[in-house]
């Protein structure tokens, strides 16, 4: 859960996941649907059906959780940071990690420029960092080398007057220490503007399943949208090619917006009536979810943001 989301938001998602997972062996049985639902709004849904696979996985092989980072990296989901630090602070194996913030650390100890992504800069970066590892409390020698990268070793302003790590440290030495490792150039924002048709029946709302073999949020459950076009006829038609049925937008009711990854959505909220009762032809899976039912339906956060802006 804390890859690529801050602890703040993690908390409640992860007190809410062990009550409902107690066990290794509960997640494993559990519909991944089940999983999905508790995931919804952190993102990045790959990640949970990642967890649920290894849960079966681990279930399945009869030997119990894997003891060391050879056996976590043969887990789905599991690269060598998390195994590392798994296998570090858990069974307290000395293997180094290599964060980010870790990274940096180093690449400026070393003096090195050159993208920490690079093979050979790892191979550098992940020596140094044994070389730094406590034989005898390794857990705790990783997490001081991270915290470090996130409190003192900053991308911006480092504080390396208070660095325990300054002495030999290239960068402080030469007096620069934001140069190193040199930004990586960032993925051009993409920015989109949809169209979310809302359809209320009953005080619920429809909702449509994304494929499972959808690039984004796949399995997830969203409202229904297509690209915003400047005529509303050719718009309904385009839902109606999607999702099937007939559909009539209504005026718009306000704008949101929402980013995934790299990706910069602007959306547009319209009213909708859907004729097509709640079935949908052969168009994908649909439901009519009321406000006490979402909470078990894995939603996309953006359903939220709509939602209160058409008034719940």
């Amino acid at each position: 859960m804390l890859q690529q989301t801050r602890v703040e938001v993690v908390v409640p998602y992860f007190q809410a996941f062990l009550e409902r997972f107690q066990t290794v062996e509960d997640l494993a049985s559990a519909p991944v649907e089940d999983v999905l639902a508790l995931w919804s709004g952190l993102g990045y849904y790959r990640r949970a059906r990642q967890l649920h696979r290894a849960a079966r996985q681990i279930v399945e092989s009869g030997s119990g959780f894997p003891p060391d980072s050879k056996g976590l990296l043969e887990l789905p989901g599991v690269g060598p940071y998390t195994a590392a630090a798994v296998a570090s602070i858990a069974f307290g194996e000395c293997v180094p990690v290599l964060d980010g913030n870790v990274e940096r650390v180093l690449c400026r100890r070393q003096g090195i420029e050159e993208d920490p992504k690079k093979s050979s800069v790892r191979a550098t970066l992940r020596q140094t960092a044994a070389t730094l590892l406590d034989a005898s409390r390794p857990g705790d020698s990783n997490q001081a080398l991270m915290e470090i990268g996130a409190t003192v070793c900053r991308s911006r302003r480092p504080d390396c007057g208070s660095c325990p790590l300054r002495p030999g440290c290239v960068a402080a030495e030469r007096g620069d220490p934001e140069r190193y490792p040199r930004p990586r150039r960032r993925r051009r924002v993409q920015r989109i503007e949809l169209v979310v048709a809302v359809v209320r029946e009953s005080g619920r709302t429809l909702l449509f399943r994304r494929p499972e073999e959808s690039e984004l949020l796949a399995g997830i459950w969203e409202l229904p949208n297509v690209p915003h076009g400047s005529r509303r006829p050719a718009m309904e038609r385009h839902l109606a090619r999607r999702y099937g049925g007939r559909w009539h937008l209504g005026g718009a009711a306000g704008r949101v917006r929402h980013g995934i990854t790299y990706r910069a959505i602007i959306v547009h909220v319209h009213p909708a009536r859907f004729e097509a009762g709640d079935q949908v032809g052969e168009g994908p899976e649909a439901a009519w979810v009321g406000p006490e039912e979402r909470s078990r339906f894995p939603v996309s956060s953006m359903v939220e943001k709509v939602l209160a802006v058409e008034g719940g």
